[in-house]
């Protein structure tokens, strides 16, 4: 029987099978991976575990970030293809208005998208380490119409059993089917420029800027993306260099003990660290920050570009190192610790300086 004819159930049972193949060959591949290698999205694999330790949830995106503080204690996570940000803590002031949502726990904190929250599910695991269990991982896992994972939320021991098993109970959607979970693959991604551009008008904009956040809203005014801005931005205001200055600028925060920002973004969610850095271990392209509450993983080989990004605001110029992949796309953003009302710390600065000097002309004025 051809796949046409077949229902949605017994595509995702012979799915399944599949994945357990899979699985048997590889015991250790993770599941993006596996999706990745069986040519379907990460949802559709998740999704043949229902009814096995997996249970679909309404799609109800504010009113369950509101419910997550509830967990108590939890790991989060998010990725986009290159990198993986991990966080420990709970969900705190938790707020939406009509097209963002914020949750700002010191520890956690996130900007979200709720458009483009599409499905959610509840997964039940056992965790061992070597041949022992260790606990049963429970997990809240959004995705969005083309089932790419937008976050993870994971319940990190047993203790917390009874508040997860309430939060699904009370989420827990009526039909338990695999049905509407893709809306068919995602659009192939572009790095296009805007060549009708101009260039002396955006260059006048960007040095006119009052808050960081005016960026993204400024690059879609004027159509252009985020590399592009960077080869049109105003002179000494944007610098590429070799990615390698990433393991440089990582270690020197960690020699410095200078607290910094990391970014970390998928479709629909951004998460952010903001604090020190101190373990940092490079496993073959892995770029990691192995802190207790706090893990950063990069994959270098999927950064094409680093730039220094220097933007004007009201408290002082604020400056960034970004990272960007062959389509164009954020990887990760990395400034130094500040908020609002506060000048950016002049020990980023110097960090910034010392690990692109002769890496690119005239860094003095990074200084």
């Amino acid at each position: 029987m051809s796949d046409e004819f077949k229902t949605h159930e017994q595509q995702s049972q012979e799915l399944g099978s599949r994945w357990a193949t899979l699985r048997e060959q590889e015991p250790s591949l993770r599941i993006r991976a596996a999706a990745e290698r069986l040519g379907v999205s990460e949802v559709e694999l998740l999704a043949t575990k229902l009814g096995a330790g997996c249970t679909r949830l309404e799609m109800k995106t504010e009113e369950m970030f509101h419910a997550i503080p509830e967990l108590g204690e939890v790991m989060c996570s998010t990725r986009n293809e290159w990198a993986v940000i991990e966080k420990h803590g709970t969900y705190d002031k938790v707020s939406f208005d009509k097209f963002f949502g914020l949750v700002l726990d010191p520890e956690i904190d996130l900007r979200i998208f709720p458009s483009h929250f599409h499905s959610a599910f509840a997964e039940q695991k056992q965790r061992f380490v070597g041949t022992s269990r260790e606990h049963t991982l429970r997990s809240i896992q959004f995705f969005d119409k083309y089932g790419t994972s937008l976050h993870k939320i994971y319940v990190m021991d047993d203790a917390g059993a009874a508040r997860y098993d309430a939060f699904v109970e009370r989420f827990t959607a009526a039909e338990q089917s695999v049905d509407g979970l893709v809306e068919g693959p995602r659009p192939a991604k572009t790095n296009e420029t805007n060549e009708d551009v101009d260039v002396e008008e955006f260059q006048r904009r960007w040095l006119a800027m009052q808050d960081t956040h005016e960026f993204f809203g400024f690059l879609r005014e004027f159509g252009v993306s985020r590399t592009h801005a960077m080869r049109i931005a105003p002179e000494d205001h944007a610098h590429k260099l070799d990615k390698s200055i990433l393991t440089r600028m990582l270690g020197a925060a960690s020699s410095a003990e200078t607290p910094i920002m990391v970014f970390v973004g998928s479709p629909g969610l951004i998460e952010i660290h903001t604090g020190p850095v101190k373990k940092i271990v490079e496993m073959k392209s892995w770029l990691n920050v192995m802190d207790p509450r706090f893990n950063l993983h990069l994959d270098r080989d999927g950064v094409e570009e680093v730039w220094i990004v220097r933007k004007p605001t009201e408290d002082g110029i604020v400056t960034s190192i970004e990272a960007f992949d062959s389509d164009g796309e954020t990887v990760a953003l990395f400034f130094g610790a500040r908020k609002p009302g506060i000048p950016e710390d002049p020990a980023w600065r110097q960090i910034v300086a010392s690990v692109a000097d002769g890496f690119v002309e005239d860094v003095a004025h990074i200084h």
